[in-house]
């Protein structure tokens, strides 16, 4: 039997974000040096996964909240945007490479979650084309640098779930999510609007058309603060808002439900939003981004 250790590259490395080991440390750390670290410990966070000229600096706000001394295992959950998925994938390499450092993958728990037959494989291809997951990687290794060798990550691509695959993964990662050593990392942008994105919702009593996609995206997160599955599904219903990562974000509040009704307590806090560009006319388009964390500090 081969003990080969199979490796993903860093594979949008020098396009969507340096592929510059120091230049990329100088970034994040100015990006992280210019947030407040009130908030920490997180145990889970929702950050952006456009290229970092975008949201490096929104992304700083959700893992400047991440404290390393405790953390041991990081599950990232990111949305697939290449490949029809109707359920999960996990991946199928040893190694996820950054210009930083080297990050393991969990084998153990990569274990416990496949002998629950919920999940597919997927392939180095589908792995190294996806971006939801590898966007926080250089994050998640520069966060946990002074225990870089003490931690392990559990990469979980999301497909287009069902409201009730959606309760049914919450319920699975409901257990690890119960453990204060794992942090969960959901990988969404918010609204993408523009023709290129086929999404032009404009309320007008908002003003501008930017003002109106910020009150549309205000109004989701205040959703997902009130930790409520079913109205955040309900609003995506309603309003057809184009959250890449919404079936992460879903899974997660159906994980929350689960603990809630073992009688813990939990926080979602809305940190910092922005958006690529302000439109303005409709030949305009944008992609918006928000950090939003979980609060540890209220669980029982």
């Amino acid at each position: 039997m081969s003990n080969r250790v199979v490796c993903r590259e860093a594979s949008h490395a020098g396009s969507w974000y340096t592929a510059s080991g120091p230049q990329l440390n100088a970034q994040l750390e100015g990006w992280l040096s210019q947030v407040q670290s009130t908030k920490r410990p997180a145990r889970a966070i929702i950050a952006p996964h456009a290229g970092y000229t975008y949201c490096g600096s929104c992304a700083a706000h959700a893992y400047k909240q991440v404290d390393p001394s405790i953390t041991r295992r990081i599950f990232i959950l990111g949305p697939s945007h290449h490949v029809p998925l109707s359920r999960c994938a996990l991946s199928s390499v040893d190694i996820y490479r950054t210009p930083l450092y080297d990050l393991r993958i969990d084998q153990k728990i990569y274990g416990e979650l496949w002998k629950t037959g919920m999940f597919e494989r997927m392939s180095l291809q589908t792995d190294e084309d996806e971006h939801s997951i590898e966007m926080h990687l250089p994050y998640t290794a520069k966060a946990m640098e002074s225990h870089k060798d003490e931690f392990t990550i559990i990469p979980v691509l999301v497909g287009a779930l069902s409201e009730s695959k959606e309760q049914e993964f919450g319920k699975l990662f409901s257990k690890y999510l119960a453990d204060p050593s794992n942090l969960f990392v959901v990988s969404s942008d918010f609204c993408h609007w523009g023709q290129r994105f086929r999404y032009s919702y404009y309320d007008e009593s908002q003003g501008e058309i930017y003002r109106s996609i910020e009150h549309l995206d205000k109004m989701g997160m205040s959703i997902i603060e009130q930790l409520d599955p079913v109205s955040f599904s309900n609003y995506l219903k309603k309003y057809h808002n184009t959250i890449c990562g919404r079936h992460p974000i879903g899974v997660l509040l159906n994980a929350i439900t689960e603990l809630q009704k073992n009688g813990m307590n939990m926080s979602f806090s809305f940190l910092n939003y922005a958006q690529s560009s302000q439109c303005r006319n409709w030949q305009d388009s944008s992609i918006a981004q928000s950090s939003i964390f979980m609060d540890s500090s209220l669980f029982c």
